[in-house]
């Protein structure tokens, strides 16, 4: 369980939220919006109205106290620079930022935020990859250069083992394990056989996911 200062209770900032408390994290949610804080108090641990960009708020929250600070103000980018900023300044051990533009990611990094979630631009990645390549069921981007998919058997590979396969030396790739009737397997091994029923969840590098799995 972690503890967590969750600023900026927005369409994105609610529903992240919900999944901290899905999750069993303990949330401190905090907006300027009175109704916004209103509408979150059933899923947080603790709520309070005010504005990030002031000091002296921010010190009273103790933000050191927290193990993950997320900044996820949006329609104001600087506030969301300032309270960043702040953030890191009054101690706060890791801050993960919300960027709506390119620009915009390099400016919170360079001012504090030690990660940055891009949730228009990661959303538009896998939308386009998973809804135009029919044999791709999920996608999870790493960084900038690997990924996980989930992607079905190629035909050459059915009926035939990962061993025999050789598909870590042969294709670059790491299989992580299969899927079957929607539930997950990660005990494979090279005596594992491959066959059209299941899917797989491959981990490489994005280049080689391009050209052996057609991304």
């Amino acid at each position: 369980m972690k503890t967590v200062l969750l600023i900026g209770l927005g369409r994105f900032g609610r529903h992240l939220a919900m999944q901290l408390n899905e999750l069993g994290h303990q949330v401190m949610a905090v907006d300027k919006d009175e109704e916004r804080v209103n509408e979150c108090m059933s899923f947080v641990t603790n709520a309070q109205i005010g504005d990030s960009t002031r000091v002296d708020f921010l010190r009273s929250l103790g933000v050191s106290n927290y193990d993950v600070c997320y900044v996820t103000i949006s329609g104001n980018f600087q506030n969301s620079l300032e309270t960043t900023s702040l953030l890191k300044e009054l101690g706060a051990k890791y801050v993960v930022s919300r960027a709506e533009r390119d620009v915009q990611a390099k400016f919170l990094l360079r001012n504090g935020a030690d990660a940055v979630a891009y949730p228009e631009k990661q959303l538009a990645k896998w939308a386009a990859i998973r809804y135009t390549a029919n044999h791709i069921f999920s996608y999870i981007e790493l960084d900038e250069q690997h990924a996980i998919i989930e992607v079905a058997v190629p035909e050459d590979w059915q009926g035939r083992s990962i061993g025999e396969l050789d598909i870590r030396r042969k294709y670059g790739v790491n299989i992580l394990g299969v899927k079957r009737n929607g539930k997950t397997d990660v005990n494979v091994s090279p005596e594992t056989v491959l066959d059209a029923d299941m899917t797989l969840l491959v981990l490489g590098e994005n280049q080689e996911l391009k050209k052996h799995f057609r991304l």
